[in-house]
This record gives C-alpha cells, structure tokens and sequence, in this order.
C-alpha cells in the first residue's frame, strides 16, 4: 500500500517530432517532472528511488541525448525497460492481485506508446507482446482532428484489425483464458464511463468493461472534442485527448481474441516493479521450515 501517491501526465508519446524524436519541450517537462518528484521523494523520507521510462523514451530516437540530459540535471538515472520487460512484470502485478485461484490469465494494458498483451498460467507469461500501439501515439499518428472525422476512426479501425492479428493468433494458441484482464488507467476511464463504480469506491470493487459497451462508447465520444470529453465523469484534462484512440485499440484488442468481457485491475506496471524488487531483496532472507 503506498504511503502517498503524486503523478503528472507528460503524454511524451505525443510530443514526438516526424524524425522520431522527443521535442525540447517535451524533454523540458520530463527533466522538470523528474526533478519534482525526486525531490518529493527526499523530503518524504524515501529510503531508494527507482525510476524507469517505458516505450516514449525507449522508442525515441534522442532517447540517448534525453536520458543523459535527465542525469546530467536531477541526477537520476532513468533506467529504460524493454517493452517485453514492461509486459512481464505488468502481468506479474496481475497475477499477484487476483492470486492462483485465477488460472490462466490473459492480460491487456494500453500505455501512451505501447499495447502490451500477455497469457500464461504462471507469474511469467508463457506468451509476451509489446505492441507500438499506444493511445497517445495513435492519437499523434491518425487522430489530429478534434474531434476525429468518422472516416478516419473507420480506417484505423481497420488498421488495427490487421496489426493484431498474428500476436492474437498466437496468443490464442497459448490456451483459453480463465480470466481477461485489462490494466491501466485507459481501461479504468473506459470501464467508469460505461457503468463501472468510481475510484472514489475503492480499489477491491469489481469494475468490467464489455464489448457492446465499448462501441457504444466510442459512438458516443468519437463525435466529442477534447474539451467536452474532458467533462465527462472519470475523464481528465490530460487523458481526454487520446480517449477516441484508447477506445478503438481496446475494443480492437477484445475484438482480436475474441473476449466480451474483461475486469480491470487496479495494479499495473509500477506495482509489478515494486514487487520484483521486494523477491530479489527478499531471496536471499527467505528460510524454509520443514515439519
């Protein structure tokens, strides 16, 4: 359980130039972000900082000239995981919230630059993808309209369709699901604006987000701006413009493997890196009592 929680949205995969690489202003905001938050993690007492960029740095092509400009004015280090890495321990959180009694999991997470899928019956996956499919890289890529012509959602639609195909295939083959999950805080708002209990009802209620619901939705916030999305309950400034494209790469996903529902849970990536540190740290402590 945290001690206490602060964020801040970057949406770096949206701050992306055409030759791949992260703007000065987006590189600004990151530098002043991670100076913010280390400070805040000084004054808090926090005994290790762990920092970690995903697929936005990973995939840029300054990534290099960014990580070092981090170091060279905060002094973290940002250490930047695979997009394998980030599926795997995404899909470790899962399993340790709803535990063995779940079976074969098969989990979705949706981030700003990647989709990540997994499946297996074990804290590893037997199956791992990390797709560069993210909602705010869609969102720069096909939906700079606002809001975005019907045209264009149709085309992406069928565009994801074609993206998803082999890693569905495969991950089909891996074995039938006994629970589909989706993680993230675009599944959290999709779920809350078809019906789900708001967070204010606490992270142990169950929240599903259905097929049927979801292409209502989309129906329905395809033909909003940003501005008016952002009014809506459980839809926030920050989040509100890559909503449309979040929606459509769920409801592609869901479509791809053939799922209807899918329960969201409230652990993700951070969670999963939290947790393989404690097993690391805590390997070498355990003592087995035989009786």
């Amino acid at each position: 359980m945290p001690m206490s929680s602060t964020k801040a949205t970057l949406r770096l995969s949206e701050n992306m130039d055409d030759s791949g690489c992260i703007t000065t202003e987006g590189a600004d905001r990151l530098i002043a972000t991670v100076d913010e938050f280390a400070s805040i993690a000084n004054t808090s007492g926090c005994g290790e900082l762990m920092a970690f960029a995903t697929s936005a740095v990973r995939d840029a092509v300054n990534s290099d000239d960014v990580l070092a400009a981090v170091l060279e004015k905060t002094g973290v280090e940002l250490q930047v995981l695979s997009g394998v890495d980030e599926a795997r321990l995404t899909f470790l959180a899962v399993r340790r919230w709803y535990g063995w009694s779940a079976g074969r999991i098969l989990n979705i997470d949706i981030g700003g630059g990647s989709l990540e899928l997994t499946a297996g019956g074990d804290e590893d996956p037997d199956v791992a993808f990390s797709l560069q499919l993210g909602a705010g890289r869609l969102t720069r890529d096909w939906l700079q309209e606002d809001p975005p012509g019907k045209r264009r959602v149709a085309v992406l639609r069928d565009w994801l369709d074609a993206e998803l195909v082999e890693p569905a295939k495969e991950l089909k083959a891996a074995g039938k699901p006994d629970r589909t999950v989706g993680t993230s805080k675009t599944f959290r708002s999709l779920a809350r604006l078809t019906g789900a209990a708001p967070s204010s009802a606490g992270m142990r209620v169950k929240r599903t987000l259905t097929s049927s619901g979801l292409r209502q939705l989309i129906a329905f916030i395809s033909r909003m701006t940003s501005a008016d999305r952002a009014e809506l309950e459980g839809v926030s400034a920050d989040r509100s413009q890559q909503l449309v494209a979040g929606a459509l790469i769920a409801e592609a996903s869901m479509r791809a493997l053939s799922i209807d529902t899918i329960e969201i849970c409230p652990w993700a990536l951070r969670e999963g890196l939290i947790l393989r540190k404690l097993d690391t740290e805590m390997g070498g402590d355990q003592v087995v009592e035989e009786r």
